[in-house]
């Protein structure tokens, strides 16, 4: 069908390829006719588990597929902790989006969420929807730094979504149907969705805790030879995470301040606020920090069989005697940052070379830690997938902390007792973009 394409900006303040901020009001539609098809397993695990696919390089990108409609219909999105809307390319026609017609989501009509409905709210926050009528449909906008956008509207439907305890649950969420994008910048963004799961009652993970169907927690685990998983609920949790408060009246996870080590040893930068982001590719810090870090990397390696060279892939690199084949490599002429938290003086996040480099196509290493004064971060620091890799990642809303274990990112985390859920596993039912401005 075709919407009506109306202009009504929401006001949504920073980030970074896709990063969005979180908005606080309710978005799911009554559980009256939500409940799983079937029975309770005895099995009591009420939390989600879905395959990831992906890399940071050279896809850029992690994502999962969900089933979405009534005929049910399989979606790619990449994931995203730093938004809270999920959005998906939207036949409404469109324009500017890198899926084909066929592969595109069709809104119908009834499907459409209007200005007065308590989810319109939540997009336009802090502000009110422009519309002239309440019953007028809900429209949405996301500027980013880079001068890209997304425009569309916010509709209501039926998702597919297998519990870890083996029920088929179906039930309508809120969510972005985008259907005018524009990308002005260098890069082509994935042709995928966004799912957002920051901390804002928009964000999926939030949605199903207002039906009690899942605890307020996610986490990731990003494999360095890509793919993953990716798990919402509680029952994940492993014991020895190294667990710190996020800041407080943050929409977004972010840090208490932290300082950077070279090598183990301290180096004077400190007070960075840090923002756990799975929906950029690469580590982002401000131009000082940057410099910084990139001076003493570049100190670390003198007297070391590395020249620089120019590559197309990132701004900074280097070519060995002889091309690189993977990071393992070259890891050895690099030293180890750190970003420690006083405020959690055991809590450390270690990044080994394999946590901010890549090697490219053309066999150089890169420098996958970038200068996010330069997309408009202005004094956030952003951690990104190449830094989160081969971690499991957690993000508990419930206990407002953030934590991260060393863990196998390869293997997907389920015993072999749950026979009837990993034989659905391969079903579809488990199955950068950029900073806002």
């Amino acid at each position: 069908m075709d919407v009506k394409k109306r202009k009504a900006t929401v006001p949504w303040m920073f980030m970074m390829f896709f990063l969005v901020l979180s908005a606080n009001l309710p978005l799911c539609s009554s559980a009256a006719s939500q409940q799983p098809d079937n029975k309770k397993s005895s099995h009591s695990k009420k939390s989600l588990l879905f395959p990831v696919t992906g890399n940071v390089y050279p896809l850029g990108y992690y994502s999962i597929s969900l089933i979405i409609g009534n005929p049910p219909k399989v979606f790619e999105f990449d994931i995203d902790t730093g938004s809270d809307l999920t959005w998906v390319q939207c036949d409404a026609p469109c324009t500017g989006c890198t899926k084909t017609n066929d592969h595109l989501y069709k809104p119908e009509k009834h499907i459409l969420v209007s200005c007065d409905h308590p989810s319109c709210g939540v997009v336009h926050f802090p502000d009110s929807p422009r519309c002239e009528k309440p019953d007028d449909q809900c429209d949405f906008e996301v500027d980013y730094v880079d001068h890209g956008s997304v425009f569309g509207v916010v509709v209501s439907d039926v998702f597919s979504l297998r519990l870890m305890n083996g029920s088929l649950i179906r039930l309508h969420l809120t969510f972005g149907c985008a259907y005018d994008i524009k990308n002005p910048g260098p890069y082509v963004p994935p042709g995928t969705g966004v799912l957002g799961l920051s901390n804002g009652k928009a964000s999926l993970v939030a949605q199903l805790r207002s039906f009690d169907l899942t605890r307020n927690v996610l986490g990731h685990c990003l494999s360095g030879k890509g793919g993953g998983f990716l798990f919402l609920g509680d029952d994940l949790v492993p014991s020895g995470v190294s667990w710190m408060p996020m800041l407080a009246n943050s929409q977004n996870y972010l840090s208490n301040p932290a300082e950077v080590l070279f090598d183990g040893k301290p180096t004077g930068i400190k007070d960075l606020k840090v923002v756990f982001d799975s929906g950029s590719s690469y580590t982002y810090f401000g131009f000082q920090v940057y410099k910084a870090v990139l001076d003493l990397v570049r100190r670390g390696l003198t007297g070391k069989p590395l020249d620089t060279v120019e590559d197309k892939a990132l701004p900074i690199c280097w070519k060995g005697t002889k091309p690189f084949k993977s990071v393992h490599d070259v890891k050895n002429y690099f030293s180890t940052l750190t970003l420690s938290f006083p405020d959690s003086p055991k809590v450390q996040l270690e990044l080994q070379p394999e946590a901010y480099l890549i090697v490219t196509e053309d066999g150089n290493a890169c420098f996958g830690i970038l200068n996010g004064t330069e997309v408009g971060l202005g004094d956030f620091n952003i951690i990104g997938d190449i830094s989160l890799i081969d971690k499991m990642v957690v993000y508990d809303n419930e206990q407002q902390r953030i934590g991260w274990i060393s863990a196998d990112c390869d293997r997907l985390p389920y015993s072999s007792s749950d026979s009837n859920y990993n034989e659905d596993f391969q079903q579809p039912y488990a199955a950068n973009f950029g900073i806002v401005e």
